[in-house]
């Protein structure tokens, strides 16, 4: 049984990546194959996949879901939207001096009102006076992790998306799949690779550590998704021909198992709390190119569940000696689940 101290290590700060590359394919990539390590750059994958392979990417788009606002008391709010429950609700993050009460409107960035509804736990709950995805795109900012310490620009907007992106509701990005571009995508095609998508909105919930030491009395944060009768039938379809299915990114890992608790994958949407730890068996991954991830948070946990916990703990340190670049702006890994090696 492995506890939360398992899951730490020191990270020397310059190695967090505070900006992208230019270059979105020229990151580099580690890859961990049980515990051999090969470093490559990120346009090497063409090369570890073969014809038939199927990449399953999470198309959500990332909203501009940061807020700055005044209550009708003068005092000073700040809003991020964690989920959109339909076109005039949303569930937000609220940073006041008091919480605003049922009732309360709130001026946000000097453009539009809202008012607080009930609480939800730890998040309140705002109608909008008109549609919530036209407002969040006209007047909120991007919500850049918390790790990356300069405000958000127009490099930003460009770069914290994936050039596949098109389901609006995350409030973080799934960062594996920056590092594609239109040329990879079409090398990769070019090659026999196969393409199917998930959409999994990511919530702010993915940057929380973990902080309850029994790892079981961890409460998971909920994040909804959807898949697909086509994603399905073509996961389907590479398994049955022996090929890998390769979730980019631990987001479109997560829907994919969160959609494979019978034994078999199926379509449909739903609100995931899957907490994945050493010991979970995978149904539906058999490969997974993922960033490096933030220590004692979940998403270590489950890197450390598909490849292993010896072999990520050596990955990382070798990683960290060798100057890869770390989080949502760094480098990659490309792991294999040991039940495959």
């Amino acid at each position: 049984m492995y506890s939360l101290s398992d899951f730490d290590f020191d990270l020397p700060p310059e190695r967090i990546a505070q900006l992208p590359l230019p270059d979105r394919s020229a990151s580099r990539l580690l890859q961990l194959d049980g515990e051999h390590i090969t470093d490559r750059h990120f346009a090497d994958i063409v090369d570890q996949l073969q014809a038939g392979d199927l990449l399953v990417m999470n198309n959500t788009r990332v909203l501009k879901a940061r807020f700055f606002g005044v209550k009708e008391s003068g005092g000073q709010v700040e809003v991020l939207v964690e989920r959109v429950l339909d076109n005039r609700t949303v569930l937000a993050q609220v940073r006041a001096s008091k919480s605003p009460k049922p009732g309360n409107r709130i001026r946000l960035a000097d453009a539009f009102d809202v008012t607080a509804g009930e609480r939800a736990g730890e998040f309140f709950t705002l109608h909008f006076e008109g549609d919530v995805f036209e407002l969040i795109e006209a007047h909120g900012r991007l919500p850049l992790p918390p790790y990356i310490e300069h405000a958000a620009d127009e490099f930003d907007e460009q770069r914290y998306q994936t050039v596949y992106s098109k389901e609006p509701g995350a409030v973080a990005a799934p960062t594996a799949g920056l590092h594609f571009d239109q040329p990879l995508l079409d090398k990769l095609a070019a090659k026999g690779v196969n393409f199917a998508y998930v959409t999994l909105h990511v919530g702010a919930g993915t940057f929380q550590p973990v902080r309850v030491e029994d790892l079981s009395q961890h409460n998971m944060h909920t994040e909804w998704y959807t898949i697909g009768q086509e994603t399905v039938d073509a996961v389907r379809a590479a398994k049955a021909a022996g090929r890998d299915v390769v979730a980019v990114g631990t987001t479109s890992l997560r829907a994919l198992e969160s959609a494979s608790q019978s034994g078999e994958l199926v379509a449909g949407s739903a609100d995931t709390a899957l907490f994945i730890t050493p010991g979970y068996k995978f149904r539906t991954v058999t490969r997974l190119i993922t960033n490096f991830h933030l220590p004692k948070s979940t998403l270590l946990m489950l890197v450390s569940a598909f490849a292993g916990y010896a072999e990520i703990r050596k990955a990382y340190a070798h990683a960290i000696a060798n100057e890869y670049r770390f989080f949502s702006y760094g480098d990659a890994m490309l792991l294999t689940t040991q039940s495959r090696l």
